[in-house]
This record gives C-alpha cells, sequence and structure tokens, in this order.
C-alpha cells in the first residue's frame, strides 16, 4: 500500500532497549531524557503503523524543528533504531520542503550502513529536490542510486532528466533518455518536452526540430504542451512562418490549439514587428471563442469587424487573458507606436476590461526607452489611482532610465518615494545606482551604494560589480577596476566573461597589451571559456598597435579552437592591415570573409577604402560600388575617404558630385568633408567657390578651426595668390586660432614678392610677438 494515503505498512518491529540505551548513553543524556526520547519514537512509530500519515509527519516536524528539538537529525533517529524499514519510511516522510536537509542526511546514514532505500521514498526525495531548486543535488543522488543498484523508475528519470534541462546541461539529458531506452523505460512525452523546452530556450531550435520528428518516427503523440513548446521557439529565433505551420498539425482530442498557442504566435509577430499581421490571428482567436467578438475593432478602429454598431465588446462571458493584449501593447510599444497602444488600453479599459500591473509597466517602460519621463511618471500616476501599487518593476524602469540620462539625483527621490510606498529597492535598484553614478564619473558614491547593499542584506551580484567596472574601464581607471575585480572575488561573486572582456578591451585601448593577456591568461585559468568578443578584442588590440603577425596567429588559434570569425573579426585584421599600409593583405583578407559567407559591413570598408588609397582612386570607387552592391549605405566616413580621394586628385566635379549624393543619401557633412572640398577647389584652382563653401560650412553651425585655415591659408600660397591667402589668415587670427610659423614664413615670403610690404609687417610682427623669430630680410 502506498504512504501517505489512508494507512500505512506495519513495518516498525520492537525497539530493542539495550541498544537504545547503549546509544543515549554515547548522547550523555540522563535517564529521564533517554525515556522521553524513546517515548518519542513508540508515538511516531504508533502513528505510522495506525496510518495516520499527515499526524506523524506533524510529530516528526515537532521532533526535528522545534526550538528546543529532541532529535538534531533524522540520522540519530536512524541510528537509535536501525532497521531498514523504519529508516525508509523515514526518509519518505523527511523528504518536505521543511526537512529535506535532514532527507538527505538521512539517505547518506542509510547508505553509510548499508541500506537501500527504497525508489517510493527515493522518489520523493527526488521531487523535493528539483521542487526547492537543488539541481545540481537532484543528478547527484541520481547518480548514486544507479551506482549503487537501486533500478530507477520512469518517475525518477523525469526527475533527473527535469533538473538537467534546468542545469542547461543538455547533453546530460540525452545521456539520461538513452539510458531510460536500454533500462527499457524508454521517454515519455512529458520527457520529450522537458528536453524540447531546454533546447527551444538556448535557442538550439534545429536540434529541437529533430527531438520533435524522432517522435513522431515513435510512434509517439505529441501533446499541446509539445506543439506549444516548439511553436515558442521557433517564433523567438524569428521563424515565424514554421510557428504557423506547426499550428496547422494541431489536432483535436491530443494537441488543440490553445490561448497559449496563439499567444506564442503574437508574441513571435509583434517582437518581429509584424503588428499589421496579428489580425489573422486575432480573427481566429474570435471564432474559436478565446476573445469576445469585437476585439478586433477595438484594436484596429475596423468598424467592418465589429459585431454591433457600437463598436465595443460583447463578451459572451469570454474574459480577455492580461497575456494577450499585454503582447499586443508590446508589439506596438516596440515598433514606436506607444500613443496608440496608450488609445488601444484605454479603449480596453472602457469597455470593461480590468487592467493589470504588466500593462502599466509596458506602457511605463515604452515612454522610458522613448525618453520621455513625463509621460512615464504620469501612466505611474495613473496606475495608482485605479488602485494598482507600482511594484518594483515598475520603479526600477523609472530609475534605470533616470540613471541612463545622468539624472541620478532624480533616480535617488524615486527609490526614496519607493520604499515610502512600502516597495523594497531590489538589486536590479542598486545595479542601475551604480551605473547612474559610474556613468557621471562618482565612484566614491558606487562603493557607497556597495556598502548599503551588505547593510540592507541585499548581497551585490556580478552585474552590480560589473557596472561599476565597465564605468572604470571607460573612464581609463584600470587600477582601480582591477582593484574591484579583486574585491568581488573576495566576497564570493566569481566574474564572468564580460568583465574580463571589459578589463581586456580598455587595456587595449590604453595600448596595455601586456596587461590584456594577463587578464586573458588569468580568467582561463578561472575555467571561465573566452568568448568571440574577447578575441576579437585581443586582435583589434594587437592590430591597433601594429603587431599585425601576432593579430593574425591568435586568429588562427581562435579558429583551430572551434570559434567561427565574425565580420567583427575580419574588420579587426584589415584594420590593423591597412594602418600597417599593407594593402594587399586588406584585399585578399576582403576576399576571404567574402568566400566564408561572412558579409562585410559598413566597418569592413573604412579600413579597406582607407588602405586603397595607395592603388589608386579606381580601385576605392571599385570598393564603394561594392558596397552598393551589397545594399550597405555608405556613412560619413566612407563618403569622408572617397571625397577626400577625388580632393587629391583634383576632381571637383566628382567631389562635388559625391557631396550632392551623400546629402541626398541623409548623411550629415562635417568639418572633414568641407575641408576635403575646400581641398578639391584649391587643387583645381577654382578658389572663387571657396569663400561660398566656408559661409555653407558656418550656416551648418560648424565653425572652422586652425585645421581648415591652414588648408585655405596654404592652398592660397601654393597657387601664389597671396592677397587671399591674407584674407584666411586675418580672419583666423581674428579668431584667436594661430597659424605654424612654416606656412607664416611662406606666407610672408609671397607678400613680399607681390609688394605686399605694409601685410608682411603685420605677419611678421604677429609671428614675433608668439615668441618665433622672423625672417632675416
Amino acid at each position: 500500500m502506498a504512504l501517505g494515503r489512508c494507512s500505512a505498512p506495519h513495518l516498525l518491529p520492537n525497539l530493542h532497549l539495550n541498544n537504545s540505551i547503549s546509544f543515549f548513553c554515547s548522547q550523555s543524556l540522563t535517564l529521564t531524557q533517554q525515556h522521553i526520547r524513546l517515548q518519542k519514537v513508540h508515538k511516531l512509530r504508533s502513528l505510522l503503523s495506525q496510518g495516520r500519515i499527515n499526524t506523524a509527519k506533524r510529530f516528526l516536524n515537532s521532533l526535528l524543528l522545534s526550538k528546543d528539538p529532541f532529535f538534531s537529525s533524522s540520522s540519530e533517529l536512524h541510528a537509535l533504531v536501525s532497521r531498514p524499514l523504519f529508516s525508509d519510511t523515514l526518509l519518505w516522510l523527511c523528504s518536505n520542503s521543511k526537512t529535506l536537509n535532514h532527507a538527505t542526511d538521512l539517505y547518506s546514514s542509510m547508505r553509510k550502513d548499508g541500506f537501500l532505500p527504497s525508489t517510493h521514498s527515493i522518489n520523493r526525495l527526488l521531487q523535493t529536490l528539483v521542487a526547492s531548486q537543488q539541481f545540481e543535488k537532484t543528478l547527484t543522488l541520481f547518480t548514486d542510486i544507479v551506482e549503487s543498484g537501486i533500478r530507477p523508475d520512469v518517475f525518477s528519470y523525469k526527475k533527473a532528466v527535469q533538473a538537467a534541462v534546468m542545469l542547461k546541461d543538455l547533453d546530460k539529458s540525452f545521456e539520461l533518455m538513452s539510458s531510460m531506452e536500454k533500462e527499457g523505460v524508454g521517454p515519455s512525452v512529458f520527457v520529450y518536452n522537458l528536453v524540447l523546452g531546454g533546447l527551444c530556450k538556448v535557442r538550439r531550435i534545429k536540434d529541437a526540430r529533430k527531438l520533435f520528428d524522432e517522435m513522431i518516427h515513435r510512434n509517439m503523440v505529441p501533446n499541446t504542451v509539445t506543439y506549444n513548446t516548439l511553436i515558442d521557439g521557433y517564433c523567438k529565433v524569428g521563424e515565424i512562418e514554421e510557428g504557423f505551420s506547426l499550428k496547422t498539425r494541431m489536432k483535436a482530442p491530443n494537441a488543440e490549439p490553445n490561448l497559449v498557442t496563439y499567444n506564442c504566435l503574437l508574441n513571435g509577430l509583434c517582437g518581429s514587428g509584424r503588428v499589421e499581421d496579428v489580425r489573422e490571428v486575432l480573427l481566429e482567436m474570435e471564432r474559436n471563442g478565446f476573445l469576445p467578438v469585437g476585439f478586433l475593432c477595438v484594436i484596429f478602429d475596423d468598424h467592418s469587424m465589429c459585431a454591433n454598431d457600437h463598436g465595443s465588446l460583447d463578451g459572451n462571458g469570454i474574459r480577455i487573458h492580461e497575456r494577450t493584449y499585454s503582447i499586443l501593447l508590446n508589439g506596438l510599444c516596440r515598433v514606436g507606436r506607444t500613443e496608440k497602444a496608450k488609445e488601444v488600453f484605454a479603449k480596453l479599459v472602457d469597455n470593461g476590461v480590468v487592467p493589470g500591473r504588466i500593462s502599466y509597466n509596458i506602457l511605463v517602460n515604452a515612454y522610458c526607452q522613448e525618453g520621455d519621463m513625463e509621460k512615464a511618471i504620469l501612466t505611474t500616476e495613473q496606475m495608482e489611482e485605479r488602485g494598482l501599487k507600482p511594484n518594483s518593476v515598475t520603479f526600477n524602469t523609472l530609475i534605470s532610465k533616470l540613471c541612463e540620462t545622468g539624472e541620478v539625483d532624480q533616480a535617488e527621490r524615486w527609490v526614496k518615494r519607493m520604499i515610502e510606498k512600502g516597495v523594497s529597492p531590489t538589486v536590479e535598484t542598486y545595479n542601475s545606482l551604480i551605473n547612474g553614478y559610474g556613468r557621471v564619473h562618482d565612484f566614491v558614491r558606487c562603493f557607497e551604494i556597495l556598502e548599503e547593499m551588505e547593510k540592507t542584506g541585499i548581497k551585490p551580484n556580478v552585474i552590480s560589480y560589473g557596472s561599476l567596472i565597465n564605468c572604470l574601464c571607460k573612464d581609463r581607471k584600470l587600477l582601480d577596476a582591477e582593484i574591484v575585480l579583486g574585491d568581488m572575488a573576495g566576497r564570493g561573486v566569481s566574474p564572468n566573461a564580460e568583465i574580463y572582456n571589459m578589463l581586456i578591451e580598455a587595456s587595449c585601448s590604453l595600448s596595455k597589451l601586456k596587461d590584456a593577456f594577463r587578464f586573458f591568461d588569468e580568467m582561463v585559468k578561472n575555467g571561465i571559456d573566452a568568448t568571440l568578443v574577447t578575441y576579437n578584442t585581443l586582435i583589434n588590440g594587437l592590430g591597433s598597435n601594429g603587431r599585425v603577425t601576432e593579430a593574425e596567429e591568435l586568429f588562427l588559434q581562435m579558429s583551430s579552437k572551434g570559434y567561427n570569425p565574425d565580420a567583427v573579426t575580419y574588420n579587426s585584421l584589415i584594420s590593423g592591415y591597412a594602418k600597417s599600409a599593407n594593402t594587399t593583405k586588406c584585399l585578399e583578407l576582403y576576399d576571404k570573409m567574402k568566400t566564408q559567407g561572412i558579409k562585410p559591413t559598413i566597418g569592413t570598408f573604412h579600413p579597406l577604402i582607407n588602405a586603397c588609397k595607395r592603388e589608386g582612386v579606381v580601385t576605392m570607387e571599385r570598393m564603394f560600388q561594392e558596397m552598393f552592391q551589397m545594399d550597405l549605405v555608405p556613412d560619413r566616413v566612407v563618403y569622408n575617404e572617397m571625397i577626400y580621394s577625388y580632393a587629391e586628385d583634383g576632381n571637383v566635379l566628382k567631389a562635388m558630385s559625391l557631396h550632392q549624393q551623400m546629402i541626398d543619401q541623409g548623411v550629415d557633412s562635417d568639418k572633414v568633408t568641407y575641408n576635403c572640398l575646400i581641398l578639391a577647389h584649391l587643387r583645381d584652382r577654382k578658389v572663387s567657390k571657396i569663400k561660398h563653401l566656408v559661409d555653407d560650412m558656418k550656416a551648418k553651425g560648424l565653425v572652422p578651426k586652425t585645421d581648415t585655415y591652414k588648408i585655405l591659408v596654404k592652398g592660397h600660397c601654393d597657387l601664389k595668390d597671396f592677397n587671399g591667402a591674407y584674407f584666411w589668415y586675418r580672419e583666423m587670427f581674428d579668431n584667436g586660432l594661430l597659424l605654424n610659423a612654416r606656412i607664416c614664413y611662406q606666407l610672408i615670403s609671397g607678400l613680399r614678392e607681390e609688394g605686399m610690404l605694409r601685410e608682411a609687417q603685420i605677419v611678421s610682427s604677429e609671428l614675433s610677438s608668439r615668441g618665433l623669430n622672423n625672417m632675416e630680410d
């Protein structure tokens, strides 16, 4: 008879008093205490014999969990009686959330004494471990019972697979499924669903589909959960049509589409920005009774879809699930239609839908993302007016955005308000503050917040330290960042790959490559796998510092370890070779990345076009045209490189034509652009249009600086137009800008040759006033 029902097996033998006394004496107890403890054990035995299992559980808890327990552990009871059946029953009783530690201790004692628990008790212990999220312990226990000779049943395997999936150890999940086959307890649909879910969570959708097809091949009948899991997986990786295809295969009675099915599809469409495509799904939901008639009319303002003349919902008792309309609201917000989402929300409320926190939080988040804090705060106030108390998500969203924009004082005020409203700050709250103060370089306050967290019982996590390290690295405070790294490790918080990547990147940007590789070695030594970002950062650091050979060696090492290079990898190498003036190698790498199916990015063409200047304008033009063939729109950097190249050639027509194309593409000109255009006109000896260019430059708010005036003065001097050169020199000097001595000497000499002696003397005097020697007469 199974335990937990109306009666329990008569499994307790008479206690051997001599053994008991011997045990109690070893614990230095008085005879009275010995007698009381024996009475308690007898009572427990009596309750079990009578089948009063719930009463026995409560009595056992009082023996183990009271302020002054009669027994320090269930192992003491086991040692007292030392009978397999009693200990097995005790294990079953202790396998609950309150006495779980006692159960695991008891299991260890039983195994040490050579007792094998029953599968029934083991399963209850496995179930409790999984429910308590102690997944590592679950797998350890499962392994031990297999090695001990206990034959796990289907339930045991289910719990082991569940633990492996929760740990994202999918290889272990497949291993367990294989063991089930060998043991003749083949995986059930439930087990398949568990592993399918695990694969979809880590976006291994192809492997999930293979597993699904395997189910079909084995003549297993997938249920609604199976289909929903896979549909959700497809939608989350953007393969929405596959999700719809699977839905068409769902048939009653085992796998009929339900609300979850439709919500997965809606979420997929909205997540991909296909908000208008949700109409058909919503219409089908209306037809199948998952939405009240007229829902589409409210959402889309399409009265042809309305079931009544006044455009309201005809509920017929059908409730709109908050998850459904929240997906739609979130979808509208994601495509920048927040006001439409607010309007839809208001209509739903007007039609009797009771709003929930999730919906309000979506709107608060959307307004924060748009930077409209006034509306975000107003939405929070409206939420309270509806009787809904803002939760930590609401407050954290506001606080995070305020910190992001540097409004840390305002963020602190919202933390106080959060506490006043009875909502305790979370680790996310403090992490936002650390990030905010780090952004404004107030690192003293960052450290104070870490201390406050400790005082309030909130342990800083890897994100807390990561935010601080990131800000220190961006502020070039590498030594301080390393101190924080040591502190977090000392407090038991293990750094992850992202934190090491921050330190490596900061080291590379400061040209401290020794430190970068020291962090890399430390990372590997601590068992943290390097990522593609790690290698890309190091390759870029080496290339930027002229160590391109080492960069390519690291590239080969990375590939040999199974890391697939991406566009960033190739861009870093091409950039390194461009700086080393090796155009041939740049073009070779460019061809190689295309051969490997890696699409070049704008970042590829920045160094590539720069390197191609050495090959001439024809090669640059070929690269420029290839960008368009790849549907890449040139940015300002690319346009400036091309315009400069034409300027050097004195090809004003092409330079100006490209500038017009740049404007037509919506790419704003900067000072570099105008400098290139001025240079082009000077090279082509067309000085008459230069003043117009400078005036246009000023009109766009681009104030000419020393580099622009240097081009103007020297360019006119080279053309022997010393009158024009003096005009620009005068404007430059009057604006408080100084020209270098070499060009001043060139100007003075030219002015004298032209007979402009007064102007030459003025330039000479101004040069002398700067402490520079004038030219000899």
